[in-house]
């Protein structure tokens, strides 16, 4: 089979576009957090943004990341206050906000608002992540924030107070890459969130986002779609348990993304992509079973590519006389 129209088939099938009517919902959901946040919490935060995939514009219409960021003053808790008491604060605000519609419950960094299934089946999920300006009133100008851990976070332990980062970093070192790497890097992302959704693994999207960047500026990721995942699938096997290597979070140079995932991990990843590989390379089938397309949406691409077809006015060779 060509496995390169298959994986532009997954992609196409994947279209978040596809989903708009979801897609709405969780548009709406989201505003109303963020006017519930700005409501409670008032001169005390700076405007609440996205951060997750749909912002980065590499989301998948089988898992939507909307995630809201709200950056408090640094004085918000008082002069003394702590990221716990921020984190805490907010978990309580919006328990009580949504107690009845929906389940809130505390994560790694932030805070998952899960909605009740609506009439039609839908489930909207939403997570706010807390953060801090990390120096007095300089958040406009630097946009550097302080999060709190509340569970362990790879090699970020339980409590600690120091995961500082720049999430508009983070977010513009996705959405800004030269023009030429645009597209091939989005579509990988994408891929690798498809094959993270469908096979159940933990890991985070912006994990994922930075590795294949990474590929990109390391090694030669050329040829078809499937050679273009192919190089990048490598190189995360390569790499996943390889001493010394890091991801440098964007918005903060001392954060390795490497340190999210503990040893064992790591390992995991590495096999993962090693079984992958191996797997696809002996019987081509196999990467329907890694990268599988959406099944909602199939017919609806091939009636779009059959109409195209059909479309295209046939070629008549021009009549010409000899002698």
């Amino acid at each position: 089979m060509d496995k390169s129209k298959h994986l532009e088939s997954v992609i196409k099938t994947h279209q978040i576009t596809k989903e708009e009517s979801l897609l709405n919902k969780f548009k709406n959901r989201n505003k109303e957090v963020k006017e519930s946040l700005e409501k409670n919490y008032g001169a005390n935060i700076y405007s609440p943004f996205n951060s997750g995939s749909y912002a980065k514009n590499t989301a998948i219409n089988t898992r939507f990341d909307f995630d809201l960021v709200c950056p408090f003053k640094r004085n918000a808790f008082g002069a003394n206050g702590t990221l716990k008491e921020m984190y805490e604060d907010v978990f309580t605000v919006l328990q009580e906000e949504y107690k009845g519609v929906a389940t809130v419950k505390k994560q790694k960094v932030s805070i998952g608002i899960e909605f009740y299934s609506d009439d039609d089946g839908d489930i909207i999920k939403i997570d706010v992540v807390p953060g801090r300006e990390f120096n007095l009133d300089q958040y406009k100008d630097d946009q550097n924030l302080n999060l709190y851990v509340y569970k362990q976070y790879g090699l970020f332990s339980e409590g600690s107070e120091r995961l500082k980062t720049n999430i508009e970093a983070q977010k513009a070192h996705v959405i800004d890459r030269a023009t030429s790497e645009k597209e091939k890097i989005r579509k990988i992302v994408r891929l690798l969130k498809i094959w993270k959704v469908e096979s159940g693994k933990k890991y985070k999207s912006f994990f994922l986002e930075l590795f294949v960047i990474k590929a990109v500026e390391n090694k030669d990721v050329t040829g078809n779609l499937w050679e273009k995942l192919e190089t990048v699938l490598t190189f995360i096997k390569d790499k996943s348990t390889t001493q010394g290597f890091k991801l440098t979070d964007p918005g903060n140079s001392s954060n390795n993304l490497m340190d999210t995932l503990e040893d064992f991990e790591k390992e995991n990843l590495k096999n993962e992509m090693d079984n992958m590989l191996r797997q696809i390379n002996n019987n081509d089938e196999n990467i329907k079973y890694y990268f599988p397309e959406n099944q909602k949406f199939v017919e609806e691409e091939k009636e779009q590519y059959n109409s195209k077809q059909s479309a295209s006015p046939l070629y008549v060779p021009p009549k010409i006389n000899f002698g």
